[in-house]
């Protein structure tokens, strides 16, 4: 339920606060003041689109702000703590929430719920829980087969739902089936193709056999087995230097004599014992340098001309790879999944057949399941027929018939089914699609009917109905007013309307108020009560809020929709 919307600089509405709250809200005003602007603001607290057209002249931006009354969990507090934002508890199961949107004049919209900033999408999110907005663009959508279906939808209530969602499950599967067979048939000579690349791929590098960094283990080799004479001349320099068993001076000779120099004087002073032991180790370390130096020349004599050639065949074989593949581990990587991918692939035929089995299977599926939607449909469409045709007797079409057509129409997500609503104005008549047989009040009043039949069985928290009431007067628009009050005992409704007889009927009654200070025309909202309120419905009657034969008809009306 929406408590209250502010608008500051939207369109010729300088700033305005209309309370809203429960029940029948009427919303009136002389023409220009800027009731259009009230469902536009409503709009952008929707998501709707933003136009920086509807800035008001010399301002910088447009803002509107609401509050809404909403329970405290459920899918609408879910969606607001998703964006980030949240609401303010107030006991009861009951919460505050509160949606803003700003428009700049250069086009910039920025939207905040439950007081973060966050996408105007999710705007538009919330407004499927919170709202369902009714204007003259929606009584012309009335007239497209989609509303029309989506409206005998609704009023269906759960076997319908269930039974589309059903249907809607084994439509994705055969679709998907379907969609899966047809590649792999058509595309099934470049499939062969593929399997019999990857075959030979696959066996090219199982004949190498390659190894996770073999290539650069065998550079390295390969490296050092080209400059083997050099290596080798270094090292026995290196190891004949530490270590020599000819009668040549030597590092590990030297370093004993020094040892036992040092360990001689050591009895005059202790401090050179410690200098004794560090040379000690170092005889130890030069050993085991010396050592690894004779290991080194040992596989140095290992290896020759005829293992550089084999380390050069080898690397041979793994570029050969690098080539094809681009690098060895793109080549092990193919090694790796191909074998998955060639099974697949060699499975074609028997796959063919066991989707051709599965598409067939799901295709007897789905002509029971699409049955079963419609008769959920048809059983519903009897129901709703008789029911907005009872409600119709009450906007003052007494003598009208809507019945609800399903009748078979092309195969889609949403069922096998084309739904036609139609009108008998009167007894005798053929009744025609409201698309072609009904004319503007007409359709006003059908709609109205299916939402007050629809409000029963699925309620909306909100219904808007921006000028529901075009195209009728009279006694007709009293019986609109009633309706709406009837529609506000389980929903609230806020009606923008010209018409008195609706105004009469509403709990909360709001003005439009155009003043001009005679340079810039502003408007502003105020609630009316009383006199007030009656000098209005004057206005609305005859265009003169002081006429004395207008306010006594105002008056009579205010007590007709008091009496109700």
């Amino acid at each position: 339920m929406i408590e209250q919307i502010r608008l500051r600089d939207l369109g010729v509405i300088a700033g305005a606060t209309l309370p809203i709250g429960p029940g029948f809200t009427a919303i009136t005003g002389e023409t220009g003041a800027g009731k259009t602007m009230v469902v536009t603001g409503l709009g952008l607290l929707l998501g709707q689109r933003a136009d920086s057209g509807a800035v008001r002249a010399g301002a910088e931006q447009a803002a509107v702000d609401g509050v809404w009354i909403v329970p405290d969990d459920g899918p609408v507090v879910e969606r607001v703590r998703d964006a980030g934002g949240d609401i303010e508890p107030l006991g009861d199961g009951r919460a505050e929430l509160y949606l803003g949107r700003t428009l700049s004049s250069e086009g910039r919209s920025r939207a905040t719920v439950g007081g973060r900033t966050a996408p105007a999408g999710v705007l538009a999110d919330l407004a499927d829980q919170l709202v369902v907005v009714h204007g003259q663009s929606d009584q012309l959508r009335l007239t497209s087969a989609a509303a029309q279906r989506e409206a005998l939808d609704r009023f269906g209530g759960a076997p319908v739902a269930e039974a589309q969602e059903r249907y809607r499950a084994v439509w994705d599967a055969w679709r998907t089936a379907a969609a899966d067979l047809e590649t792999l048939t058509t595309e099934q000579d470049a499939r062969v193709r593929e399997a019999e690349e990857l075959r030979a791929a696959i066996a090219d590098i199982e004949a190498v056999d390659p190894q996770p960094g073999e290539d650069t283990e065998l550079a390295q080799r390969a490296e050092r087995l080209a400059n083997a004479e050099e290596l080798r001349l270094a090292a026995a320099t290196a190891h004949a230097a530490l270590s020599t068993e000819e009668d040549l001076p030597d590092v590990q000779g030297l370093l004993a004599e020094a040892r036992r120099a040092l360990e001689r004087a050591a009895g005059s002073d202790e401090a050179l014992r410690a200098h004794a032991a560090v040379i000690e180790e170092l005889g130890y370390r030069v050993a085991d340098v010396a050592g690894e130096l004779s290991g080194y020349l040992a596989d140095l004599d290992e290896g020759g001309p005829h293992e550089l050639a084999a380390v050069e065949e080898r690397r041979a074989a793994l570029n050969g790879l690098v080539r094809v593949h681009g690098s060895l581990e793109a080549a092990l990587e193919l090694l790796a999944s191909g074998s998955a991918r060639l099974a697949e692939l060699d499975d074609d035929g028997d796959r063919i057949d066991r989707l051709t089995a599965e598409r067939d299977r799901l295709r007897d599926e789905l002509d029971a399941r699409a049955t079963e939607l419609t008769d959920a449909r048809r059983a519903a469409a009897s129901r709703l027929g008789e029911a907005v045709t009872d409600e119709l007797r009450h906007l003052a079409l007494p003598d009208a018939t809507v019945t609800v057509a399903v009748e078979p129409g092309p195969e889609a997500a949403h069922g096998r089914d084309v739904v036609t609503i139609q009108l008998a104005p009167h007894p005798g008549a053929s009744p025609r699609p409201v698309a072609r047989g009904a004319s503007g009040g007409e359709l006003s009043r059908v709609m109205l009917a299916i939402e007050v039949v629809i409000a029963a069985t699925d309620p909306v928290p909100t219904f808007v109905f921006d000028e529901v009431d075009a195209g009728i007067g009279g006694a007709a628009a009293i019986e609109v007013g009633r309706r709406l009050a009837k529609l506000a005992e389980t929903s609230q409704v806020i009606a923008v309307t010209h018409l008195a007889q609706v105004a009469a009927f509403a709990g909360n009654h709001l003005s439009v108020v155009k003043a001009n200070d005679g340079s810039v025309t502003a408007s502003s909202v105020r609630r009316l009560e009383g006199e007030e309120r009656a000098a209005e419905m004057a206005r609305l009657l005859s265009g003169m809020a002081d006429s004395e034969v207008a306010l006594d008809h105002a008056r009579e009306l205010l007590a007709l929709g008091r009496a109700r």
